[in-house]
């Protein structure tokens, strides 16, 4: 970028007080000196304010929250009376209301989950012959569908035949005779 000289012109408005400037409070650049110096000079010169850096991050971290946190901010809402507290506990420990949704949902179900009845003792141990079983009768379903499907096809055969005058071959009475 280039050097540029911007003149400004103050037009003081009516009704509004200038603001008050404290000392390093902004720096602003003055004309060059007239002998050929070294160009423009800071009026206030010392450290100056780091910069936020430009560079945005690709994607924002996901905050976590860990349990006791959770209970601790439910226990401090559920202790608030007085109107607006629980905005004002929102606010200060940077939440929203649908935080609190969900977290009252979670208790809700570890608590349901907690009481629910279990069953005591060791688990029942897999028995490899019941998933064969399953297997078999699976693979046989689809065997007995297969063949419906193609004694219907026989029988349209045999009809078909016997519209067109063809005579069929009984396969079972050949092997008798012989």
């Amino acid at each position: 970028m280039g050097k540029t000289n911007v003149n400004r012109i103050d037009v003081p408005l009516p009704g509004l007080v200038p603001a008050e400037r404290r000392e390093g409070e902004r720096s602003e650049l003055t004309a060059a000196p007239a002998d050929g110096g070294a160009g423009p000079v800071r009026e206030a010169e010392g450290p100056r304010p780091a910069r936020p850096d430009p560079e945005v991050a690709a994607k924002a971290a996901r905050r976590h929250f860990n349990a006791e946190y959770k209970q601790r901010i439910l226990r401090e809402v559920d202790l608030c009376r007085d109107e607006g507290a629980i905005g004002a506990l929102l606010r200060r420990e940077g939440l929203y209301s649908s935080h609190l949704t969900t977290w009252r949902r979670q208790r809700d179900q570890a608590v349901q989950a907690a009481l629910a009845p279990h069953k005591r003792g060791p688990k029942p141990a897999r028995n490899p012959l019941v998933e064969e079983m399953e297997k078999l009768r699976r693979e046989n379903a689809r065997l007995a569908q297969q063949l419906e499907k193609a004694e219907i096809i026989i029988d349209v055969q045999k009809k078909v035949s016997s519209l067109l005058g063809i005579p069929l071959q009984d396969s079972h009475s050949g092997e008798n005779n012989s």
